[in-house]
């Protein structure tokens, strides 16, 4: 035996003879001795298992949250997106601190928040103007950018973006989605790697 594996030996041994004083304490037939004794067993095996698989249980209420709410899942550096039920994907996101709710949309060549968004953001919006083509036909844009996009634990400094005259429209694009090491679809998540 090791020094590393002593402080459990002696709490696995003080464990056993506590449940074993009270077993005997009691005076039980055996029958039902051996079935508090194997109820105890069960208690502390559930017990060792919650607490060895702590991590895990982290994770599985991250997922749990994600398929109820929609929530994003940071696993390590990753960011897992789930599916919505239309079948696109939303992220939760911060311009300039600000939340913004944004449609991931690999067809936008740059990501474009609304008038709204960029007011209440504080994002500068400059006066260069632009036509871009949409699924919708040509929109005006104003060409501007935010000091910082944060999405999960990604975060961008300088980001350009458009800033559409359209209420609702806050499309993170490919300028994002190429500032990554890689993004996927697995299943039903989106993968964000930075």
């Amino acid at each position: 035996m090791t020094d590393n594996h002593g402080p459990y030996v002696i709490y696995y041994a003080m464990a056993a003879v506590m449940v074993g004083s009270s077993l005997l304490a009691m005076r039980l037939q055996l029958a039902k001795a051996l079935k508090m004794l194997l109820a105890w067993v069960a208690i502390f095996g559930v017990a060792f298992l919650i607490f060895a698989f702590r991590d895990n249980f982290s994770g599985l209420a991250q997922r749990v949250r994600a398929e109820a709410t929609g929530a994003a899942i940071q696993d390590g550096e990753s960011l897992r997106i789930p599916v919505a039920e239309d079948g696109h994907f939303y992220v939760d996101a911060k311009i300039n601190g600000h939340d913004v709710r944004f449609l991931v949309d690999s067809g936008a060549s740059v990501t474009t928040v609304s008038q709204k968004v960029a007011q209440d953001a504080g994002v500068a919006v400059g006066t260069r103007r632009a036509v871009v083509n949409t699924a919708n036909g040509p929109a005006a844009v104003v060409q501007s950018s935010a000091d910082r996009l944060q999405v999960g634990s990604i975060e961008r400094t300088d980001f350009p973006v458009d800033v559409s005259g359209q209420e609702d429209l806050n499309l993170l694009g490919m300028n994002f989605l190429r500032s990554l090491q890689s993004w996927r679809v697995e299943g039903n998540y989106l993968v964000l790697q930075p």
